[in-house]
């Protein structure tokens, strides 16, 4: 296991660690005399499941490590870690549930996207769009563990989430206007080979069928000219 993809595993192990953080109220203990509580371990947990999502990345293209299980592996772990600390949030009121249900239901959208393209052959890369997106919703999940604990970073934080559901759904539109056409005309080319094989297969058969017919009545003649020559 080579060093990016041993950073996109430890992203995943990281999701329940910030679950517990941010579920469980009475989480206190002092660092060199600082008070740790719930909200800033949260808060450091997931920052630091956020750096390796930019180190990953970064190591794979430097190092020349880029492998199919990271490829794979990558956008999972982004959404199982963003999905986690938005279902927490709403565990603790610090978010709405429909904002939550709206931005995880995006994220089933373009993932079934990616599927139905990778069958095709396609590769949807992560846009522009997609990026600011995720770094929108990295800034916003922050914002919310600190208002948590501060009050006044409450608006700061609903504003980040609103921002973050505009760049979630344009992102989302753009993917699908890109790629939902190219994706469409694959799938119906595919399938128009496939039936035109399967109808290839079944004259194939039937004039194999109709040969061992024709092929039988003539050993039938042919054996009853034998007959009638011996008497």
């Amino acid at each position: 296991m080579n060093l990016p993809n041993f950073l996109t595993i430890a992203r995943i192990f990281f999701v329940p660690l910030l679950v517990a953080a941010l579920v469980e109220q009475e989480i206190q203990f002092n660092i060199l005399g600082i008070q740790i509580t719930n909200d800033w371990l949260a808060l450091g947990i997931f920052l630091c499941a956020a750096a390796t999502d930019l180190l990953d990345g970064y190591l794979a293209r430097r190092l020349g490590q880029i492998t199919t299980i990271g490829t794979l592996l990558d956008p999972i772990a982004d959404k199982m870690l963003v999905s986690a600390a938005l279902i927490a949030l709403v565990q603790v009121r610090a978010v709405p549930g429909w904002l939550v249900i709206l931005l995880i239901g995006r994220e089933f959208a373009v993932s079934g996207l990616r599927s139905i393209a990778a069958t095709e052959g396609y590769t949807i890369k992560a846009s522009d769009l997609g990026k600011t997106k995720t770094t929108a919703q990295v800034l916003g999940i922050c914002l919310l563990l600190i208002s948590m604990r501060h009050p006044w970073f409450t608006p700061a934080a609903h504003w980040s989430m609103a921002i973050v559901v505009a760049f979630s759904l344009i992102s989302a539109f753009d993917y699908f206007w890109k790629f939902w056409r190219r994706v469409d005309i694959g799938t119906k080319q595919r399938r128009r080979r496939e039936i035109l094989v399967a109808e290839r297969h079944a004259r194939l058969a039937a004039f194999r069928e109709k040969r061992e017919l024709q092929a039988k009545k003539t050993q039938g003649k042919g054996a009853g000219f034998g007959v009638r020559g011996t008497t």
